[in-house]
């Protein structure tokens, strides 16, 4: 299998001309739904790609090498620094602590000696997921479910954009790839960008990837409207003489905490090109439930909320959305209709409706969130027509990415793919044999076991995680499969029946502590391997907090803390030590 170095790792290749560069310049090709489709650099319109030159770059260009031989960057990654606890009890404050060391995975091929010198880029990107950009005064949100279960309602949740933000000034900050130094190709968002299907998540997430203005509030323009002003000691009230829960646990009392939180602040949006894959909590409300519903809808943008609920109602509602035994939300309707006397008053919104994923993509298309590309960050016209929301795009010249749709339109949290996408899954591989591929999808292997089918195809069948990783086995240049959902670190080494191997990567969210997102750069070790390197990295808040600054930064510092302290919160997401910082090596195909 030929292989063209595609980023410079000498003085005299790094001074080139970048070839995505020229191609984005020229106009180009972008392989979506399955077919390749030319696109001009000012129009989202897909025509076929006939007469276009096969097996190009997409519109969107990496960064330009840097002058000067690259070195690695490993300023602001998990190998510097990691946040970690300076108090021992009670509510704990966060400072600076030891990174992470680098940990080299041999299950899949045996390292070499001398490969630091003689090794080449190929590719290196940022994965970001699980961000739940949360509108949280959302008259459907489940957050009275903490009656049953305190991780139900974090204290954290109403931060999420500024914790976004930080991230994206992170990820500017990064003059290079840790390991080969080389310039980050893009970004992939791998689902769940936003929280609850509604539109106003939706228009926050897309301003926070692109840059602009965003206020993270709805309903009452002038004020904050939720459970963090109820009065209700179960949530915490930060601005509240209220002795709550949460406060008995030592978390702080905050004068003009909610003020601060809903008020106006800029994203400066990615400095590299991004791509988009969705997830469950994209595609339906609260990330669980079918569209479809006519009640519902109208109670997302209505003037009621339900702030409170006794437990055993609560953990049969849990219950039924654990077992998928209610997955257009019947019950959940029934529910609120018996509790009308206890739906608190609030101001109705428009803006938080939900949006269908017709409307997710096309949001995508739309000229005001193209920041510096592509057009529809992976989305294309192919994707409206056709009903889908997967597609594959060029990498680098011999890599290609594929974006998978794994959620399950008629209701449910776990995944599953549908036999069309598969095949085309399959297809797409076995057309592009000469590139390496990486597959991205929000669900994991293991958490793709829902077979329920999809409403709109009814006859066709839904396949399973076992179904994915069989087809991925036959191909012999996918190395990566890069995923989310499970809010956890897990990295995973698979061979199919044929002998080919590959690794699943899935990373922790950054809603929940350690909030991470990651570097991954492929390199040729020229000796008859290959290597995965994984980088953690932070948001760019700094770790120690000033519960007197209630600035744009020092709330995203502040996010990071109250998710460390929250409630209920799991203490494994970082994975272990294999599954953070790595080098992954694979036999070359």
């Amino acid at each position: 299998m030929s292989r063209t170095r595609s980023v410079a790792s000498s003085a005299a290749s790094a001074l080139a001309v970048n070839r995505r560069t020229v191609l984005a310049a020229a106009g180009a090709v972008s392989l979506s739904a399955g077919v390749g489709y030319a696109l001009r650099p000012t129009d989202s319109e897909a025509a076929p790609a006939a007469a276009a030159p096969e097996g190009e770059a997409p519109i969107a260009s990496s960064r330009k090498a840097p002058v000067g031989p690259l070195a690695p960057y490993t300023r602001g990654t998990t190998l510097a620094t990691v946040a970690a606890p300076r108090t021992s009890s009670g509510y704990r404050r966060l400072g600076d602590g030891p990174g992470w060391r680098r940990v080299v995975r041999n299950e899949l091929a045996a390292p070499k000696s001398g490969r630091g010198e003689r090794r080449t880029a190929l590719a290196a990107f940022v994965q970001l997921t699980d961000l739940h950009l949360i509108d949280a005064q959302h008259p459907l949100r489940l957050e009275f479910l903490r009656s049953t279960d305190v991780h139900a309602w974090r204290p954290q949740e109403l931060l999420t954009v500024q914790g976004a933000v930080s991230l994206v000034e992170r990820v500017n900050a990064l003059r290079g790839a840790p390991v080969t130094g080389a310039p980050l190709h893009f970004a992939m968002t791998t689902g769940d960008n936003t929280d609850n299907n509604a539109r106003t998540e939706l228009e926050w997430f897309l301003t926070v990837m692109s840059g602009g203005r965003i206020t993270p509030n709805s309903g009452d323009p002038r004020r904050y409207e939720g459970v963090q002003n109820s009065g209700l000691k179960q949530f915490w009230q930060p601005d509240s003489s209220v002795r709550d829960a949460d406060k008995e646990r030592g978390f702080p009392h905050l004068d003009g905490f909610l003020a601060a939180a809903v008020r106006e602040l800029q994203s400066p949006g990615l400095n590299l090109p991004w791509y988009s894959t969705v997830g469950n909590h994209d595609s339906l409300p609260l990330g669980c439930y079918g569209h479809g519903d006519p009640y519902l809808a109208d109670f997302a943008v209505g003037g009621r909320k339900l702030m409170s609920l006794a437990p055993a109602e609560a953990k049969k509602l849990q219950d039924t959305i654990k077992q998928a035994t209610d997955p257009i939300g019947t019950q959940f309707r029934d529910l609120l209709k018996a509790h009308t006397r206890d739906l608190r008053p609030i101001t109705p919104d428009e803006r938080r409706a939900p949006y269908t994923p017709a409307e997710y993509v096309k949001a995508h298309l739309d000229p005001a969130y193209t920041g510096p590309g592509p057009v529809g960050h992976g989305y294309s016209t192919a994707n409206v027509e056709a009903g889908t929301q997967y597609y594959s795009f060029r990498i680098a010249d011999d890599v290609i990415g594929i974006s998978l749709d794994t959620t399950d339109p008629g209701g449910h949290y776990a995944g599953s793919i549908g036999s069309a996408q598969l095949r085309w899954l399959d297809r797409t591989l076995r057309e592009n044999r000469d590139s390496y591929a990486i597959v991205f999808s929000h669900h994991t292997s293991k958490t793709m076991d829902n077979p329920r089918p999809d409403p709109a195809r009814p006859n066709e069948r839904r396949h399973n995680g076992d179904d994915v990783l069989a087809v991925l086995g036959r191909h012999r240049n996918v190395l990566a499969w890069v995923n989310g959902h499970i809010h956890r670190n897990d990295i995973t080494p698979h061979t199919g029946s044929a002998g080919h191997s590959f690794w699943e990567i899935s990373t922790a969210s950054h809603v929940d502590f350690p909030q991470l997102a990651r570097v991954i750069e492929l390199v040729d070790n020229k000796d008859g391997t290959l290597s995965v390197f994984t980088t953690l990295v932070e948001s760019a808040a700094p770790h120690r907090t000033d519960f007197t600054d209630l600035s744009q930064t020092g709330l995203a510092a502040l996010y990071r803390e109250l998710s460390f302290n929250a409630p209920g919160a799991r203490t494994d997401l970082a994975g272990t030590s294999r599954d953070r910082n790595t080098e992954l090596l694979l036999k070359k195909g």
